[in-house]
Protein backbone atom coordinates (compact mmCIF):
# COMPACT_ATOMS: atom_id res chain seq x y z
CA UNK A 1 0.00 0.00 0.00
CA UNK A 2 1.26 3.48 -0.88
CA UNK A 3 1.97 6.19 1.67
CA UNK A 4 -0.14 9.19 0.71
CA UNK A 5 1.78 11.86 2.60
CA UNK A 6 4.45 11.55 -0.10
CA UNK A 7 2.01 12.59 -2.86
CA UNK A 8 1.93 16.40 -2.70
CA UNK A 9 1.65 17.62 -6.31
CA UNK A 10 1.42 19.54 -8.48
CA UNK A 11 4.17 22.00 -7.53
CA UNK A 12 2.53 25.44 -7.75
CA UNK A 13 5.71 27.31 -6.83
CA UNK A 14 5.12 30.90 -5.73
CA UNK A 15 1.39 30.47 -6.41
CA UNK A 16 1.06 27.80 -3.73
CA UNK A 17 -1.63 28.57 -1.16
CA UNK A 18 -1.15 28.90 2.59
CA UNK A 19 -2.30 25.82 4.47
CA UNK A 20 -3.49 25.64 8.07
CA UNK A 21 -0.94 24.94 10.79
CA UNK A 22 -3.26 22.79 12.92
CA UNK A 23 -1.68 19.73 14.47
CA UNK A 24 -3.29 16.58 15.80
CA UNK A 25 -5.45 17.26 18.89
CA UNK A 26 -4.90 15.38 22.11
CA UNK A 27 -8.40 13.86 22.06
CA UNK A 28 -7.47 12.02 18.87
CA UNK A 29 -4.17 10.78 20.27
CA UNK A 30 -5.95 9.60 23.43
CA UNK A 31 -8.80 7.87 21.57
CA UNK A 32 -6.73 4.96 20.18
CA UNK A 33 -9.71 3.14 18.65
CA UNK A 34 -12.12 4.23 15.96
CA UNK A 35 -14.52 2.36 13.73
CA UNK A 36 -14.82 2.83 9.98
CA UNK A 37 -18.19 1.92 8.43
CA UNK A 38 -18.10 1.09 4.72
CA UNK A 39 -21.70 0.94 3.52
CA UNK A 40 -22.94 1.83 0.06
CA UNK A 41 -24.28 0.45 -3.23
CA UNK A 42 -21.47 -2.11 -3.13
CA UNK A 43 -23.24 -3.63 -0.12
CA UNK A 44 -26.04 -4.82 -2.44
CA UNK A 45 -23.90 -7.30 -4.44
CA UNK A 46 -21.59 -7.59 -1.39
CA UNK A 47 -18.95 -9.53 -3.23
CA UNK A 48 -15.29 -9.60 -4.24
CA UNK A 49 -12.88 -12.37 -5.11
CA UNK A 50 -11.66 -14.02 -1.95
CA UNK A 51 -8.08 -13.27 -1.00
CA UNK A 52 -6.11 -14.81 1.80
CA UNK A 53 -3.28 -17.10 2.68
CA UNK A 54 -2.12 -19.12 -0.31
CA UNK A 55 -3.97 -16.95 -2.84
CA UNK A 56 -1.54 -15.32 -5.26
CA UNK A 57 -2.94 -12.75 -7.69
CA UNK A 58 -0.57 -11.66 -10.51
CA UNK A 59 0.21 -7.94 -10.44
CA UNK A 60 -1.37 -7.39 -13.84
CA UNK A 61 -4.67 -8.86 -12.57
CA UNK A 62 -4.73 -7.10 -9.20
CA UNK A 63 -7.60 -4.75 -10.09
CA UNK A 64 -9.62 -7.30 -12.08
CA UNK A 65 -9.41 -9.56 -9.01
CA UNK A 66 -9.69 -6.74 -6.47
CA UNK A 67 -10.09 -7.87 -2.85
CA UNK A 68 -12.20 -4.84 -1.86
CA UNK A 69 -15.96 -5.33 -2.27
CA UNK A 70 -16.39 -1.53 -2.17
CA UNK A 71 -14.51 -1.41 -5.49
CA UNK A 72 -17.27 -3.44 -7.17
CA UNK A 73 -18.30 -0.43 -9.29
CA UNK A 74 -14.86 -0.44 -10.92
CA UNK A 75 -14.19 -4.17 -11.03
CA UNK A 76 -17.52 -4.90 -12.71
CA UNK A 77 -16.45 -2.71 -15.65
CA UNK A 78 -13.40 -4.86 -16.36
CA UNK A 79 -14.78 -7.25 -18.99
CA UNK A 80 -14.07 -10.89 -18.15
CA UNK A 81 -13.22 -10.22 -14.52
CA UNK A 82 -14.81 -12.57 -11.95
CA UNK A 83 -16.97 -9.67 -10.77
CA UNK A 84 -18.14 -8.93 -14.33
CA UNK A 85 -18.97 -12.60 -14.93
CA UNK A 86 -20.92 -12.87 -11.68
CA UNK A 87 -22.79 -9.61 -12.30
CA UNK A 88 -23.93 -10.80 -15.76
CA UNK A 89 -25.12 -14.06 -14.27
CA UNK A 90 -27.00 -12.59 -11.30
CA UNK A 91 -28.39 -9.34 -12.67
CA UNK A 92 -28.42 -9.93 -16.41
CA UNK A 93 -26.90 -8.01 -19.34
CA UNK A 94 -27.86 -4.35 -19.37
CA UNK A 95 -28.10 -3.99 -15.59
CA UNK A 96 -25.58 -1.34 -14.64
CA UNK A 97 -23.91 -0.95 -11.28
CA UNK A 98 -25.83 2.27 -10.72
CA UNK A 99 -29.12 0.43 -11.28
CA UNK A 100 -28.43 -1.32 -7.98
CA UNK A 101 -29.35 1.92 -6.20
CA UNK A 102 -33.03 1.02 -6.58
CA UNK A 103 -32.43 -2.43 -5.09
CA UNK A 104 -30.87 -1.11 -1.90
CA UNK A 105 -33.18 -1.67 1.07
CA UNK A 106 -31.76 -0.52 4.45
CA UNK A 107 -34.80 -1.66 6.44
CA UNK A 108 -32.79 -3.31 9.26
CA UNK A 109 -30.68 -0.22 10.00
CA UNK A 110 -31.24 1.17 13.50
CA UNK A 111 -28.61 3.85 13.99
CA UNK A 112 -28.68 3.82 17.79
CA UNK A 113 -28.37 0.04 17.97
CA UNK A 114 -25.63 0.03 15.32
CA UNK A 115 -23.60 2.77 16.99
CA UNK A 116 -24.20 1.08 20.33
CA UNK A 117 -22.39 -2.01 19.04
CA UNK A 118 -19.41 0.11 17.96
CA UNK A 119 -19.19 2.04 21.22
CA UNK A 120 -19.66 -1.22 23.11
CA UNK A 121 -16.66 -2.58 21.21
CA UNK A 122 -14.60 0.34 22.52
CA UNK A 123 -14.90 2.92 19.74
CA UNK A 124 -14.04 6.47 20.73
CA UNK A 125 -14.76 7.81 17.23
CA UNK A 126 -16.88 6.58 14.32
CA UNK A 127 -16.26 7.37 10.63
CA UNK A 128 -18.92 6.26 8.13
CA UNK A 129 -18.41 6.53 4.38
CA UNK A 130 -20.42 9.51 3.13
CA UNK A 131 -19.46 8.95 -0.52
CA UNK A 132 -17.15 6.25 -1.83
CA UNK A 133 -15.56 6.18 -5.27
CA UNK A 134 -18.88 5.14 -6.83
CA UNK A 135 -20.23 8.67 -6.24
CA UNK A 136 -23.40 7.63 -4.37
CA UNK A 137 -23.97 10.08 -1.49
CA UNK A 138 -25.41 8.80 1.79
CA UNK A 139 -26.67 12.20 2.97
CA UNK A 140 -29.35 14.60 1.71
CA UNK A 141 -27.19 16.55 -0.70
CA UNK A 142 -28.22 19.36 -3.05
CA UNK A 143 -25.33 18.55 -5.42
CA UNK A 144 -26.71 15.37 -7.06
CA UNK A 145 -29.78 13.19 -7.19
CA UNK A 146 -27.54 10.14 -6.91
CA UNK A 147 -28.05 9.85 -3.17
CA UNK A 148 -29.66 7.70 -0.49
CA UNK A 149 -32.54 10.10 0.13
CA UNK A 150 -33.65 10.22 -3.50
CA UNK A 151 -33.08 6.53 -4.26
CA UNK A 152 -32.72 3.18 -2.56
CA UNK A 153 -32.99 3.57 1.23
CA UNK A 154 -34.85 6.92 0.92
CA UNK A 155 -33.16 8.00 4.16
CA UNK A 156 -30.43 10.41 5.21
CA UNK A 157 -28.12 7.72 6.53
CA UNK A 158 -25.30 10.08 7.52
CA UNK A 159 -27.66 12.25 9.56
CA UNK A 160 -28.83 9.11 11.36
CA UNK A 161 -25.23 8.02 12.01
CA UNK A 162 -24.28 11.49 13.19
CA UNK A 163 -27.18 11.89 15.60
CA UNK A 164 -26.72 8.41 17.09
CA UNK A 165 -22.97 8.91 17.50
CA UNK A 166 -23.41 12.23 19.28
CA UNK A 167 -26.04 10.69 21.56
CA UNK A 168 -23.62 7.88 22.40
CA UNK A 169 -20.91 10.37 23.41
CA UNK A 170 -18.40 9.35 20.73
CA UNK A 171 -16.60 11.59 18.25
CA UNK A 172 -18.02 11.69 14.72
CA UNK A 173 -16.02 11.73 11.50
CA UNK A 174 -16.74 11.50 7.80
CA UNK A 175 -15.00 9.56 5.05
CA UNK A 176 -15.15 11.30 1.68
CA UNK A 177 -13.73 10.23 -1.70
CA UNK A 178 -12.21 13.49 -2.88
CA UNK A 179 -10.72 12.79 -6.29
CA UNK A 180 -12.51 9.64 -7.48
CA UNK A 181 -16.18 9.73 -8.44
CA UNK A 182 -17.09 7.22 -11.13
CA UNK A 183 -20.67 8.55 -11.39
CA UNK A 184 -19.55 11.89 -12.83
CA UNK A 185 -16.54 10.61 -14.81
CA UNK A 186 -16.19 9.00 -18.23
CA UNK A 187 -12.84 7.27 -17.80
CA UNK A 188 -12.16 3.60 -18.45
CA UNK A 189 -11.98 1.18 -15.54
CA UNK A 190 -8.92 1.46 -13.31
CA UNK A 191 -6.64 -1.54 -13.87
CA UNK A 192 -3.37 -0.45 -12.22
CA UNK A 193 -1.96 1.87 -9.57
CA UNK A 194 -0.97 4.22 -12.38
CA UNK A 195 -4.57 4.31 -13.62
CA UNK A 196 -5.64 5.20 -10.08
CA UNK A 197 -4.23 8.69 -10.59
CA UNK A 198 -4.49 8.93 -14.38
CA UNK A 199 -8.19 8.10 -14.68
CA UNK A 200 -9.66 10.83 -12.51
CA UNK A 201 -11.02 14.30 -13.06
CA UNK A 202 -8.77 17.23 -12.21
CA UNK A 203 -10.81 20.03 -13.81
CA UNK A 204 -12.21 23.08 -12.04
CA UNK A 205 -15.83 21.94 -12.46
CA UNK A 206 -15.20 18.71 -10.59
CA UNK A 207 -13.08 20.48 -7.96
CA UNK A 208 -16.03 22.80 -7.28
CA UNK A 209 -18.37 19.77 -7.11
CA UNK A 210 -16.16 18.05 -4.53
CA UNK A 211 -15.79 21.28 -2.56
CA UNK A 212 -19.55 21.83 -2.46
CA UNK A 213 -20.12 18.32 -1.11
CA UNK A 214 -17.43 18.64 1.54
CA UNK A 215 -18.78 22.05 2.59
CA UNK A 216 -22.22 20.48 3.06
CA UNK A 217 -20.78 17.78 5.31
CA UNK A 218 -18.88 20.29 7.44
CA UNK A 219 -21.83 22.69 7.74
CA UNK A 220 -24.35 19.99 8.61
CA UNK A 221 -22.32 17.67 10.82
CA UNK A 222 -19.22 19.59 12.11
CA UNK A 223 -17.25 16.33 11.92
CA UNK A 224 -14.41 15.81 14.38
CA UNK A 225 -12.48 13.91 11.68
CA UNK A 226 -12.23 14.67 7.95
CA UNK A 227 -10.99 11.44 6.37
CA UNK A 228 -10.34 12.13 2.70
CA UNK A 229 -9.35 9.40 0.25
CA UNK A 230 -7.29 9.14 -2.96
CA UNK A 231 -6.22 12.81 -2.96
CA UNK A 232 -8.10 15.84 -4.27
CA UNK A 233 -8.65 17.09 -7.84
CA UNK A 234 -5.62 19.10 -8.97
CA UNK A 235 -7.95 21.86 -10.21
CA UNK A 236 -8.77 22.50 -6.56
CA UNK A 237 -5.28 22.76 -5.10
CA UNK A 238 -4.63 26.45 -5.72
CA UNK A 239 -5.54 29.55 -3.72
CA UNK A 240 -9.17 29.75 -4.89
CA UNK A 241 -12.02 29.82 -2.35
CA UNK A 242 -13.13 26.35 -3.48
CA UNK A 243 -9.62 24.83 -3.25
CA UNK A 244 -8.55 22.44 -0.53
CA UNK A 245 -6.41 24.95 1.42
CA UNK A 246 -9.39 27.29 1.83
CA UNK A 247 -11.70 24.37 2.58
CA UNK A 248 -9.42 23.20 5.38
CA UNK A 249 -9.09 26.71 6.83
CA UNK A 250 -12.88 27.01 6.97
CA UNK A 251 -13.14 23.55 8.46
CA UNK A 252 -10.78 24.39 11.33
CA UNK A 253 -12.58 27.68 11.89
CA UNK A 254 -15.79 25.67 12.33
CA UNK A 255 -14.22 22.76 14.25
CA UNK A 256 -11.06 24.02 16.05
CA UNK A 257 -10.41 20.60 17.61
CA UNK A 258 -10.98 18.78 14.33
CA UNK A 259 -8.37 16.64 12.62
CA UNK A 260 -7.66 15.55 9.05
CA UNK A 261 -5.69 12.71 7.53
CA UNK A 262 -2.88 12.70 4.96
CA UNK A 263 -4.72 11.79 1.72
CA UNK A 264 -5.28 15.22 0.18
CA UNK A 265 -2.31 15.35 -2.19
CA UNK A 266 -1.11 18.65 -0.73
CA UNK A 267 1.83 19.72 1.49
CA UNK A 268 -0.22 19.52 4.66
CA UNK A 269 -1.59 16.67 6.72
CA UNK A 270 -2.77 15.77 10.18
CA UNK A 271 -2.24 12.10 11.03
CA UNK A 272 -0.57 9.60 8.72
CA UNK A 273 -2.54 6.61 7.39
CA UNK A 274 -1.31 3.05 6.89
CA UNK A 275 -3.71 0.62 5.21
CA UNK A 276 -3.39 -3.16 5.65
CA UNK A 277 0.26 -2.57 6.56
CA UNK A 278 2.35 -4.08 9.35
CA UNK A 279 4.49 -1.34 10.93
CA UNK A 280 7.67 -2.71 12.53
CA UNK A 281 8.55 0.11 14.95
CA UNK A 282 7.29 3.29 16.59
CA UNK A 283 6.36 6.06 14.14
CA UNK A 284 7.11 9.40 15.87
CA UNK A 285 4.23 11.23 14.15
CA UNK A 286 0.62 10.47 15.06
CA UNK A 287 -0.65 7.82 12.66
CA UNK A 288 -3.57 5.54 12.07
CA UNK A 289 -3.68 1.90 11.01
CA UNK A 290 -6.77 0.99 9.05
CA UNK A 291 -8.12 -2.25 7.64
CA UNK A 292 -11.27 -4.30 7.47
CA UNK A 293 -11.97 -7.16 9.82
CA UNK A 294 -11.64 -9.30 6.69
CA UNK A 295 -9.78 -8.67 3.44
CA UNK A 296 -12.32 -6.04 2.37
CA UNK A 297 -13.84 -2.90 3.84
CA UNK A 298 -17.24 -3.34 2.19
CA UNK A 299 -19.12 -6.53 3.17
CA UNK A 300 -18.04 -9.58 1.18
CA UNK A 301 -20.61 -12.32 1.73
CA UNK A 302 -18.12 -15.03 0.74
CA UNK A 303 -15.71 -14.29 3.58
CA UNK A 304 -15.76 -16.63 6.57
CA UNK A 305 -13.58 -17.32 9.63
CA UNK A 306 -10.62 -18.11 7.37
CA UNK A 307 -10.65 -14.57 5.97
CA UNK A 308 -11.57 -12.47 9.01
CA UNK A 309 -9.85 -11.41 12.22
CA UNK A 310 -10.91 -13.27 15.33
CA UNK A 311 -11.53 -11.28 18.48
CA UNK A 312 -8.13 -12.38 19.82
CA UNK A 313 -6.32 -11.29 16.65
CA UNK A 314 -8.16 -7.95 16.71
CA UNK A 315 -7.10 -7.30 20.32
CA UNK A 316 -3.47 -8.10 19.53
CA UNK A 317 -3.61 -5.81 16.50
CA UNK A 318 -4.90 -2.92 18.61
CA UNK A 319 -2.18 -3.41 21.23
CA UNK A 320 0.53 -3.60 18.57
CA UNK A 321 -0.64 -0.41 16.85
CA UNK A 322 -1.02 1.59 20.08
CA UNK A 323 2.45 0.51 21.28
CA UNK A 324 3.84 2.03 18.05
CA UNK A 325 2.14 5.43 18.56
CA UNK A 326 -0.84 4.69 16.35
CA UNK A 327 -4.62 4.62 16.47
CA UNK A 328 -6.54 1.69 15.03
CA UNK A 329 -9.43 2.51 12.69
CA UNK A 330 -10.96 -0.93 12.26
CA UNK A 331 -13.75 -1.31 9.75
CA UNK A 332 -17.16 -2.91 10.04
CA UNK A 333 -18.89 -3.62 6.73
CA UNK A 334 -22.65 -3.99 7.23
CA UNK A 335 -24.93 -5.95 4.95
CA UNK A 336 -27.10 -3.94 2.59
CA UNK A 337 -30.00 -3.99 5.06
CA UNK A 338 -27.87 -2.25 7.69
CA UNK A 339 -27.21 -5.24 9.94
CA UNK A 340 -23.76 -6.14 11.23
CA UNK A 341 -22.78 -9.65 10.08
CA UNK A 342 -22.42 -12.05 12.99
CA UNK A 343 -18.81 -12.91 12.12
CA UNK A 344 -17.84 -9.27 12.59
CA UNK A 345 -20.05 -8.77 15.62
CA UNK A 346 -18.38 -11.62 17.53
CA UNK A 347 -14.91 -10.14 17.09
CA UNK A 348 -16.13 -6.67 18.02
CA UNK A 349 -17.79 -7.87 21.22
CA UNK A 350 -14.68 -9.78 22.29
CA UNK A 351 -12.65 -6.62 21.78
CA UNK A 352 -15.12 -4.60 23.86
CA UNK A 353 -15.04 -7.12 26.69
CA UNK A 354 -11.23 -7.05 26.78
CA UNK A 355 -11.15 -3.25 26.76
CA UNK A 356 -13.61 -3.13 29.65
CA UNK A 357 -10.94 -4.86 31.74
CA UNK A 358 -7.80 -3.39 30.19
CA UNK A 359 -8.75 -0.02 28.73
CA UNK A 360 -6.52 1.91 31.14
CA UNK A 361 -3.50 0.35 29.43
CA UNK A 362 -4.74 1.50 25.99
CA UNK A 363 -6.78 4.72 26.09
CA UNK A 364 -4.78 7.87 26.74
CA UNK A 365 -1.45 6.03 26.59
CA UNK A 366 1.70 6.88 24.69
CA UNK A 367 4.59 4.74 23.44
CA UNK A 368 7.26 3.81 25.94
CA UNK A 369 11.00 4.03 25.20
CA UNK A 370 10.54 1.07 22.82
CA UNK A 371 7.51 -0.71 21.45
CA UNK A 372 8.43 -4.17 22.72
CA UNK A 373 11.13 -6.81 22.67
CA UNK A 374 12.41 -9.03 19.89
CA UNK A 375 13.56 -11.86 22.15
CA UNK A 376 11.51 -14.10 24.43
CA UNK A 377 7.73 -14.20 24.70
CA UNK A 378 6.07 -11.52 22.52
CA UNK A 379 5.10 -8.34 24.39
CA UNK A 380 4.33 -4.70 23.78
CA UNK A 381 4.66 -1.63 25.99
CA UNK A 382 2.51 1.44 26.57
CA UNK A 383 2.80 4.14 29.21
CA UNK A 384 0.42 6.52 30.98
CA UNK A 385 0.35 8.60 34.18
CA UNK A 386 3.70 7.34 35.43
CA UNK A 387 2.90 3.69 34.73
CA UNK A 388 4.36 1.30 32.18
CA UNK A 389 2.00 -1.37 30.86
CA UNK A 390 3.46 -4.66 29.69
CA UNK A 391 1.13 -6.44 27.26
CA UNK A 392 1.82 -10.17 27.12
CA UNK A 393 0.68 -11.29 23.65
CA UNK A 394 0.90 -15.00 24.50
CA UNK A 395 -0.52 -15.40 28.02
CA UNK A 396 -0.86 -19.15 27.56
CA UNK A 397 2.94 -19.36 27.86
CA UNK A 398 2.44 -18.71 31.60
CA UNK A 399 5.36 -16.34 32.03
CA UNK A 400 6.83 -13.20 30.58
CA UNK A 401 10.26 -11.60 30.77
CA UNK A 402 10.42 -8.10 32.25
CA UNK A 403 12.69 -5.30 31.04
CA UNK A 404 15.47 -4.20 33.38
CA UNK A 405 13.90 -0.73 33.67
CA UNK A 406 11.08 -2.27 35.77
CA UNK A 407 13.35 -3.95 38.35
CA UNK A 408 12.23 -1.74 41.22
CA UNK A 409 8.66 -1.03 40.13
CA UNK A 410 5.45 -2.07 41.87
CA UNK A 411 3.82 -4.63 39.58
CA UNK A 412 0.14 -5.52 39.35
CA UNK A 413 -1.86 -7.59 36.86
CA UNK A 414 -5.13 -6.29 35.39
CA UNK A 415 -7.11 -8.70 37.60
CA UNK A 416 -5.75 -6.82 40.64
CA UNK A 417 -3.23 -9.46 41.71
CA UNK A 418 0.38 -8.66 42.48
CA UNK A 419 3.06 -10.09 40.24
CA UNK A 420 5.06 -13.14 41.26
CA UNK A 421 8.56 -12.40 39.98
CA UNK A 422 11.53 -14.74 39.80
CA UNK A 423 14.91 -14.52 38.14
CA UNK A 424 16.64 -16.74 35.66
CA UNK A 425 19.62 -16.33 33.39
CA UNK A 426 17.81 -13.81 31.19
CA UNK A 427 16.61 -11.56 34.03
CA UNK A 428 13.32 -11.00 35.83
CA UNK A 429 10.35 -13.16 34.85
CA UNK A 430 6.71 -12.62 35.89
CA UNK A 431 4.33 -15.54 36.25
CA UNK A 432 1.01 -14.87 34.50
CA UNK A 433 -1.93 -15.71 36.80
CA UNK A 434 -3.89 -18.79 35.62
CA UNK A 435 -7.08 -16.73 35.32
CA UNK A 436 -5.45 -14.44 32.72
CA UNK A 437 -3.85 -17.16 30.60
CA UNK A 438 -6.92 -17.76 28.41
CA UNK A 439 -7.04 -14.04 27.52
CA UNK A 440 -5.71 -12.88 24.11
CA UNK A 441 -3.45 -10.36 25.90
CA UNK A 442 -2.60 -10.15 29.60
CA UNK A 443 -1.61 -6.76 31.00
CA UNK A 444 0.91 -6.13 33.80
CA UNK A 445 1.17 -2.51 35.01
CA UNK A 446 4.31 -1.14 36.62
CA UNK A 447 4.15 1.89 38.93
CA UNK A 448 7.06 3.95 40.22
CA UNK A 449 9.28 3.44 37.17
Amino acid sequence: MMNFEKRTGPDLGSAAPVYPANGVPEWYRDAKLGFFVHWGLYSVPAWAVQHGEGVNIPTEDAYAWHQYAEWYGNTVRIAGSPTWERHQRLYGPGTSYEDLADRWDAAAFDADAFVGELVGAGARYIVPTTKHHEGFCLWDTATTGFNAVARGPRRDLIAEFHDATRRAGAKFGVYYSGALDWHVSDFPAIESDTDLFRFRRNDEHFARYSAAQLEELVERFAPDVLWNDIEWPDGGKGDQEYAVAALLRRYFDAVPEGVVNDRWGVPYHGFLTREYTDIPEIIPEPWESTRGLGYSFGFNQDEDERHSLSGAALIRLLVDVVAKNGNLLINVGPAADGSIPELQRRAMRELGSWLDANGDAVYGTRPWIRMGEQAGAPRRYTTSAGAVHVHALDPAAGRIELPAELDHATLRWSDGSGAEVSRDGSGAVATIPPGLRPAPVAVLSAQGV
